[in-house]
């Protein structure tokens, strides 16, 4: 029989910089929910990636003094080595530099501007560079971005707009007669009241004022905006062809079964996205589950308090199925969940060392000391282990309940229930006194037997969540992998199999004291990078007030600014000095963009004697402050005063 198909995505990760616990959460939480559905039978098809362009991208590969590519390549490629280090299993990493993308974006933009969806208009507004959105004044929180809480700054700029409010009743209207369209019940809430209800603006969907992105192939002043740009790829990493003969991946798999985001891209993955799928004639995808956040217990991560967590630290210290473990099952369904260092270890040694290994290494370890290995059932049963069985064979169930609802954290409670049950079978049928009596032997083999039937079944129920920890333990028992439809059956281990001989430790208990002094090195570690590195400037000799008073230092206006043609490193600028205009050339080139410049009020050193660069004559001097990283900033005044005044 045909499996069914099954697509699933995770939000791609933006290439600012290495992922954080909270980030890497993600993609472990879509890999638990991939992994389930394969067993379950389905075909699944998981996709991840990198979102790499935009305006934030261009400013820190230029901080770095490489190009914006080099910059995403390097960081792609460590995002990439983390999904790797936590064992997710995605079919696709799909990169937004990718060609096969970009092409399709570029058609994509034009079909809906060739439909009338989009179109040329012009941009005023407060504009925030890390979530690269626009805003109006009304819309700032304590006129801070009201995402981030960031400062804004105003901007202009000609640009393609999307018609959002064409589509806003159609959207409506899905929403209400598809209840699971947008999880949990309180994100829908919130995105109908707050943005479709109170009425749609048209989305900005192009920028000039950067070159790091999708160029508009018809207009190549313009590059695409993120968020079509970005959101895009979960139909061209399946081989969407916006011209028609798309590759049999989007036939199969599209529409999405569950696009998995973080609650705070929820807006344009329940707004902006199924507007333009809608734009473009094809299915919404059935659910987008806005999850939520995993905070550091002492506050917001920050390199400089050396508290950020990464995922490579904590496998480092616990292992990797142990960090699934931690991320899995400490967050809620809707509410953010909390991550110490102490509650790791704490967690570890209780659920990992105490409840699951030591279950495991005693079941083991008994089956040796009484019966050289071999597990047998001898039908030696009693009333007890009728509630056993039946916790054990009504798990799945329970389990499938929890992770149709995406309660993943309430699936793996259910599993461990399972496990303390059988600790709990252990305490009341006290093999160790069963073994001091030969008549006890049969009803001793049942117990065992019992107890490693119980544990295969836990084991196969934990695969999806803690994958090595699953196939360990079903190599010590020596027990094959099952069915998920079997997994409600009591009895089909093989009588007379032989565990191994030695069990190994699953997790061994962590000494709190040890572990936090290991943490606190890496915290140290994590300050000592994130420490300012003072410039070292050889003093000059000491000057008095009448030396320092030969130098006139004004305020200048920037009017306009060009490249010198015959320098990659001189920028010629028209500035107002007063009543006067002054040229003035400055070797800032590759720090500056020249329409950046224009309107900036600068530190001008205005009696220097003029000089010729690359046969232009300068008329005084911009001043700037650099630093050893390769930085450089000019002087600018930070109030409205009027060209031409003096600094003193």
């Amino acid at each position: 029989m045909e499996k069914k198909p099954y697509y699933i995505t995770t939000a791609i990760a933006y290439t600012s910089g290495k992922p954080h616990i909270g980030n890497t959460y993600e993609i472990v939480l879509a890999d638990s929910i991939a992994r389930f559905k394969r067993q379950q039978g389905y075909d699944v098809r998981f996709q991840t990636g990198t979102d790499e362009h935009g305006q934030k991208i261009e400013l820190k590969a230029e901080e770095a003094g490489i190009t914006p590519q080099e910059f995403v390549d390097g960081v792609s490629k460590e995002i990439k080595r983390i999904w790797n280090l936590m064992n997710t299993s995605y079919d696709r990493f799909i990169r937004t530099t990718d060609k096969d993308h970009e092409k399709q974006v570029q058609k994509i933009f034009k079909k809906l501007y060739d439909k009338g969806d989009i179109y040329k208009g012009y941009y005023e507004g407060m504009y925030c560079t890390p979530c690269e959105s626009f805003f109006t004044p009304s819309q700032l929180v304590d006129g801070k971005c009201p995402d981030c809480g960031r400062e804004t700054q105003p901007a202009k700029e000609e640009a393609y707009f999307f018609k959002m409010s064409k589509y806003a009743d159609k959207l409506i209207k899905h929403i209400e007669t598809h209840p699971e369209f947008i999880q949990p019940e309180s994100r829908k809430n919130e995105m109908m009241n707050n943005f479709l209800k109170a009425g749609l603006q048209d989305l900005c969907v192009s920028r000039t004022s950067f070159q790091w992105g999708i160029p508009v192939d018809f207009d190549n002043r313009h590059v695409i905006y993120v968020w079509i740009d970005a959101l895009a790829n979960y139909i061209t990493g399946l081989g969407y062809q916006c011209e028609g003969n798309s590759d049999a991946l989007f036939e199969k798999y599209w529409p999405a079964d569950l696009h998995l985001i973080g609650k705070d891209i929820l807006r344009f993955h329940t707004i902006y996205w199924p507007i333009m799928l809608m734009a473009l004639d094809l299915p919404l995808p059935k659910q987008i589950f806005g999850h939520p956040w995993l905070l550091q217990g002492d506050g917001k991560m920050s390199k400089s308090k050396g508290n950020v967590i990464y995922a490579d630290d904590m496998v480092e210290l616990f292992g990797v199925d142990a960090v699934r473990f931690f991320v899995l099952h400490e967050m809620p369904f809707e509410n953010d969940g909390i991550i110490t260092w102490e509650l790791l270890v704490e967690r570890l040694n209780s659920e990992l060392a105490n409840t699951l290994g030591n279950l495991v290494n005693r079941t083991i370890s008994m089956s040796n000391k009484y019966f050289e290995g071999i597990v047998s059932d001898k039908g030696a049963e009693e009333e007890i282990d009728k509630d056993l069985k039946a916790v054990v064979t009504q798990t799945a169930a329970k389990v499938n309940e929890k992770m149709d609802k995406l309660r993943v954290a309430d699936a793996i409670t259910e599993i461990f229930n399972l496990f303390k049950r059988c600790n709990k079978y252990i305490d009341e049928t006290m093999p160790w006194v069963l073994a001091k009596n030969e008549e006890d032997r049969p009803r001793l083999a049942t117990v065992l037997y019992n107890l490693t039937e119980s544990i295969v079944i836990g084991a196969c129920l934990l695969e999806p969540f803690m994958p090595d920890t699953s196939k360990n333990i079903l190599r010590q028992l020596n027990a094959e992998k099952r069915e998920f439809e079997e997994l409600n059956k009591f009895g089909k281990y093989a009588d007379g199999t032989k565990v191994t001989d030695t069990p190994e430790i699953l997790f061994a208990r962590l000494d709190m004291k040890e572990t936090l002094a290991k943490v606190e090195e890496i915290q140290k570690k994590q300050t000592e990078e994130a420490e300012v590195k003072y410039p070292e400037v050889t003093p000059k000799e000491e000057i008095s007030i009448d030396d320092f008073d030969k130098v006139q230092i004004r305020v200048g206006e920037i009017l306009q600014c060009e490249p010198v043609k015959k320098s990659k490193k001189l920028l010629v600028s028209q500035i107002r000095i007063g009543e006067e205009v002054r040229q003035i050339v400055s070797g800032i080139a590759q720090y500056y963009k020249p329409d950046e410049m224009v309107g900036k009020k600068v530190a001008v050193i205005t009696n220097l004697k003029p000089v010729k660069l690359c046969g232009v004559e300068s008329q005084g001097m911009i001043l700037a402050a650099g630093d050893e990283q390769g930085n450089l900033s000019v002087l600018t005044v930070d109030r409205d005063i009027i060209a031409g005044s003096e600094i003193c």
